[in-house]
Parts: C-alpha cells; structure tokens; sequence
C-alpha cells in the first residue's frame, strides 16, 4: 500500500498550484470544474511514483479557526533527499518570504527536518 494523494481545501486555488508547482516541481493535471456543486480542483504529481496532492475550492467557504490547531492533518512531509538540500530549500523559502515555522534540526525521533508554511498556512515538513 501507499498514499496515493491527499487533498488541501485551499481560498486561492491557483496561487497555491504555482506556489507547489514552483518550489517542489510537481506536474499538474487540467484543472477540474464541476459546475453543480461550484466546485475546482488541480492534481498535483509528485515524481516516478506519481504521490498526488489534490488542491481543492469552493468559493466562499467557511474558513476554521487556525488551522494548526484543529484535530485532523498537521502536516505532510516532502523528502528532498539530504541534509544539504533541507537547508537550501529552507534558505530559500526563508529569501522569498515565506513563514519557516520550525528551523532544520535533527528531531528526537532522529529526522532531519523544518517546516515551513505554504502561502495559505499549511505546514509542510522538508525533510531527508
């Protein structure tokens, strides 16, 4: 078994598929309109083994208190590879104004990673 995608309920659908498909390469399926129920959606593929997220909107949906604080998803982790490259990539975040929310480290649990905040608050691990 794998993960094959998970889904992001997103405000502005189409900053967040430049945002992941700039910074993590990802590939992007057409985008998705179903008129009935108002509602869009981007996949967005991740590699050989085509790991999707899927972007989703609905206009004027309710938005939830902080979403770091709610029960469900916290996060989800991309592996670039190295040590070399977690850093990088977190320098670069960091130059082009996004949130870092934790720092690269070594965790208890022995990852190496950070964590940064896509442009809508949505935390993604960057790890090894």
């Amino acid at each position: 078994m794998k993960i094959e995608h998970l889904a992001i309920w997103v405000d502005d659908i189409e900053l967040i598929r430049k945002f992941y498909m700039k910074y993590f390469k990802v590939t992007c399926s057409e985008r998705y309109n179903n008129p009935k129920r108002n509602f869009t959606s981007y996949f967005l593929s991740f590699g050989e083994d085509k790991t999707r997220i899927e972007l989703m909107h609905i206009p004027d949906m309710k938005n939830s208190v902080n979403r770091q604080n709610l029960k469900g998803l916290a996060h989800f982790a991309i592996s670039v590879r190295n040590k070399d490259k977690v850093d990088a990539f977190t320098e670069r975040l960091r130059a082009d104004g996004f949130t870092i929310a934790s720092e690269p480290r070594t965790t208890g649990d022995g990852y190496y990673e950070s964590a940064v905040l896509d442009p809508e608050g949505n935390c993604i691990e960057i790890t090894v």
